[in-house]
This record gives C-alpha cells, sequence and structure tokens, in this order.
C-alpha cells in the first residue's frame, strides 16, 4: 500500500499541491472553525498541547499553531561547548561523511555538493568532506522551529528550489537522492570549534521554510531561482537560537566540519530526540 501511495504521488503536481495546502492553512478562518481544525489535528496526532506558548484557542491560522513557540524552559538546552540538536524529530541516518557522500539509505547516497547546491556547491560542501552529519526527520506532531546547535555567526544561506516529495520512510526508501531533489534552504554557521550547516528540507505540503535571521521563504514565487548569500557581517546567533521554521513537516541534515565533534554512540536510526539534547 505504501509503494502504491508513491507511485501515485509521481502522477501528483506536489509543488503546486503544496502551495495550496500551505495556502489554505494561512487563511483567516471564523475562529470555530480554526479551533476545531487544530483540536482534530492535535487530537489525531496526539499534540502536547501543555508546551505551546499559548492556549490552543488562541491561535487565529492552522499554519500559526503548526509553527508555534514552547513555553520557556520546555526545550533545556545541553550546557557548554557541546553541539546539540536542531529540532525535536527522530534520527534517520547518522555517520561520517566519507568522500564527500551521505547515506539516505540502506544502499542510496548523495554528496555534500548535490546536497547544498547553489552556485558554488563544491566550494561550500568543501569545509565539510571528512566531517559527520545527523539527519532527523520531522513528524506532524513535532515542534517546528529549528534552532542552532551551536553558538556563533550565521554566515550565510544557500535556498535551492525543488521539487516536495514525501520524506517519510516512503519516500527515502523509493527516491533517489532525495534531499537533493526536494526544495532546501541550508544555512551556514561560524562557530569557535568549526563550520556547522543545518539544512532544512522541504517536503509534500510543506507550504513554506521560512528563515528567521533574514527575509527568506521557500516555495514561494519570489524564491524559485537558487540563490546564494554570504553576509559581510555575519549575524550572530546563540546556541539553541532559532534559524528558521517549517510550516510543515520534514527533515534537517546537520553537517559538521571534520574533528568539530564525535556523535555519541546513543544515536542511532529510530531515536527520538529533542533540541537541545547533546549530539556528543
Amino acid at each position: 500500500m505504501a509503494e502504491l501511495s508513491y507511485t501515485l504521488l509521481k502522477l501528483l503536481p506536489k509543488n503546486t499541491l503544496s502551495r495550496a495546502v500551505g495556502a489554505a492553512c494561512r487563511v483567516s478562518a471564523p475562529r470555530p472553525v480554526v479551533r476545531a481544525a487544530i483540536r482534530a489535528f492535535a487530537r489525531k496526532y496526539k499534540v502536547d498541547e501543555s508546551e505551546a506558548e499559548r492556549p490552543i484557542a488562541d491561535y487565529p491560522t492552522f499554519t500559526e499553531f503548526f509553527t508555534r513557540r514552547l513555553k520557556p524552559g520546555a526545550r533545556p538546552i545541553a550546557a557548554g561547548s557541546v553541539a546539540v540538536s536542531p529540532v525535536d524529530g527522530t534520527v534517520g541516518e547518522i555517520g561520517d561523511i566519507v568522500e564527500s557522500r551521505l547515506l539516505q539509505a540502506k544502499g542510496k547516497h548523495y554528496t555534500l555538493a548535490e546536497l547544498i547546491g547553489g552556485p558554488s556547491a563544491e566550494h561550500d560542501a568543501r569545509q565539510f568532506a571528512g566531517g559527520v552529519f545527523c539527519t532527523i526527520y520531522l513528524a506532524p506532531y513535532n515542534y517546528h522551529r529549528i534552532h542552532a546547535p551551536l553558538g556563533g555567526d550565521v554566515a550565510g544561506y544557500v535556498n535551492m528550489p525543488g521539487q516536495l516529495w514525501p520524506v517519510n520512510a516512503v519516500g527515502v526508501r523509493n527516491v533517489e537522492k532525495l534531499f537533493c531533489v526536494n526544495e532546501r534552504l541550508t544555512t551556514f554557521l561560524k562557530t569557535p570549534r568549526g563550520a556547522c550547516a543545518v539544512v532544512a528540507v522541504g517536503a509534500t505540503n510543506v507550504g513554506r521554510i521560512r528563515a528567521v535571521y533574514d527575509d527568506v521563504v521557500t516555495n514561494a514565487k519570489r524564491t524559485r531561482r537558487a540563490a546564494r548569500t554570504m553576509y559581510e557581517k555575519p549575524i550572530p546567533v546563540e546556541k539553541g537560537g532559532e534559524l528558521a521554521l517549517f510550516e510543515m513537516g520534514s527533515t534537517v541534515v546537520v553537517l559538521f566540519a571534520p574533528g568539530l565533534l564525535k556523535l555519541a554512540d546513543r544515536l542511532q536510526p529510530g531515536l527520538a530526540i529533542r533540541l537541545g539534547e547533546a549530539l556528543e
């Protein structure tokens, strides 16, 4: 059944459909309708409402609920200089970046340059060759804001338009170089320990990926061309500070330069992880 769903998805206009779903979620419908939709979603996906910054009844649109902030202290950030998870989610693949290649699933690989994309992909990728990576999948019930795994500066970003295949297990098994063909926003960080990048990957019904540090929104008419920006004055960000947000569930791939860290042995595919948990 899952593989049949994948076959049917091949026939759908996924980007157009996703923009339509995103637009519908941003509509200011009558408050009782919005509340009912949010409560139904929360029940179906077992969302922990107690963590939300505001009561469900206070969110005027579904998107504002979906991109909700959490109450202060809901996600403690591991102290010290250790790198932390930038999101809530489930660990997918994890490991060393060997010969500039990363593992998508058994028998499927992709390269750093393909993942980052843009006009300087080879140059941007070089700093992470020989380092480590961690892929984290965000389910619909997860908190959907993306944070900095280390403190430092936002050095720039690459916005890459693309397809919007599902990034669930079916998509990962079936779509070659899935994270390289889907839309994505890569945020580069300069940290005291070395270079780091957080790649936010779009997916079916992910209406948008929105940066917090700049006016960048994916899957919008003005951002349907590849764009790379490096800041003359990098933007300071503390560890755990907000970088971006998903307007539906998706995946992040975190990249670390060689020698920056050794990923903890406990980090295995299938492990549930939360924002702020140590990665080393």
